[in-house]
């Protein structure tokens, strides 16, 4: 019989790497030079990787045209990084940052072209994920390539379809793959793909497509409301969508990274936010499904810079000035502390079946009645979730070092 799946290696942390000088706009200047006393920041609490966000239409303003000099200045931030011990991801379609979205002038105006569906914008990102990925696998600190920051937040202004979805993730992710062999090939999609019954982007897609599975857990989406900031429904979100995406796949097997998670205001409270790290990563962390935290994000927004959501300027573990905050004090603590994977566990029978049943992700939505029952058996220690057709496999059950199934109620 198969034994659970603890993964052998230890628990990875790190930040999302939003640059303390200019945010996303620090790209256009010398990235490398400030990018050093970044990394010295997260190097200093004991984080091991960033994740690393350069801007598409900087590096391609024209379909035919790979700017060498952007190039350049990303192999150069991933070389700073390495100068402090830091491994490192890249996204490469940026795409949608921050609540702005940065797309080349060729997808736009006059030239408009869908971005999932345009045979040319196609042909377009094949050369352009082709071209970085090459040249990113030259370096030896980096582990990973993923499509995009949330690329599913680019529709609706990007119609598009499941079988489009997945056919221009799939296929990007091949050219990638044939790049760069050594290198995680990976695709990220915010939380509407779990939840929203009309997302085009279908639920199985974060668990077919890529090497692991990714997942960003905000508790904005609506959990927050569920029981406030502190609340077992909040700070359990998280470890709530690697359950789901751990359900999800054949695979049992599959790890999971919690690529993106935050403590956004006004929903943790600054004084709460301490308390919301070190509950999150207590619930999250024993998950035996779990690869790793990479946290959102590294350094605040500078708050000279306009047009932002609130939110968005007070979401790093330090200031712009270089101080830590209470947050990444607490995140530096839980790194230290020797973190245990569960043993056996229960699980909870989920009767949606997101894999065949796309139209009902409603029904597992944070506030639902099968969210509710989860959060509430929770709260008696870790707890899975197993799909109806699952229940009664015993071989994927020990897989998953589940020992014990409960009804729904």
């Amino acid at each position: 019989m198969p034994q659970p799946h603890h993964s052998p290696d230890p628990l990875r942390f790190g930040a999302n790497y939003v640059p303390s000088s200019g945010w996303f706009y620090g790209w256009l200047d010398q990235p490398a030079d400030a990018a050093r006393r970044d990394f010295e920041d997260l190097a200093g609490i004991g984080l091991d990787h960033v994740r690393v966000f350069p801007i598409w239409p900087w590096i391609q303003p024209n379909r035919t045209l790979i700017r060498r000099r952007g190039i350049d200045d990303l192999l150069a931030v991933i070389d700073a990084a390495a100068e402090f011990g830091l491994s490192v991801a890249v996204d490469l379609l940026q795409g949608h940052l921050s609540s702005f979205d940065f797309l080349p002038s060729w997808v736009l105006t006059w030239h408009r072209r869908g971005l999932f569906t345009d045979p040319d914008v196609r042909a377009g990102l094949v050369a352009y994920v082709d071209t970085l990925t090459r040249e990113i696998a030259t370096r030896d600190n980096v582990f990973a390539v993923t499509l995009g920051n949330e690329v599913n937040n680019l529709y609706p202004a990007n119609p598009t379809t499941f079988g489009d979805s997945r056919s221009w993730a799939a296929e990007l992710l091949g050219v990638a793959r044939a790049a760069a062999p050594r290198l995680l090939a990976l695709h990220s999609l915010y939380d509407a793909t779990w939840y929203d019954p009309e997302h085009p982007f279908h639920p199985a897609d974060n668990v077919d497509l890529g090497d692991l599975t990714t997942v960003h857990s905000w508790v904005f989406n609506g959990v927050s409301a569920v029981d406030g900031p502190l609340g077992p429904a909040t700070v359990s979100h998280a470890d709530y969508l690697v359950e789901l995406a751990a359900a999800t796949s054949p695979d049992p097997a599959r790890p999971v990274w919690l690529q993106e998670v935050g403590a956004p205001r006004p929903d943790v409270p600054e004084p709460d936010a301490p308390a919301f790290v070190r509950g999150l990563l207590d619930a999250v962390t024993p998950n035996p499904a779990l690869w790793g935290v990479t946290w959102w994000c590294s350094h605040d927004l500078d708050r000279s810079l306009a047009d932002f959501p609130e939110r968005e300027y007070d979401l790093g573990l330090f200031t712009v000035d270089h101080q830590p905050k209470p947050a990444a004090r607490e995140l530096a603590a839980a790194v230290k502390e020797r973190r245990e994977r569960a043993g056996h566990r229960r699980a909870l029978v989920c009767d949606v079946n997101l894999r065949a049943e796309p139209e009902r992700r409603a029904e597992i939505a944070p506030g639902s009645a099968f969210h509710s029952a989860w959060v509430r058996l929770r709260h008696d220690g870790p707890l899975a979730v197993v799909t109806a057709a699952r229940a009664g496999d015993a071989a994927h059950l020990a897989a998953r070092g589940i020992d014990t199934v409960l009804d729904r109620q």
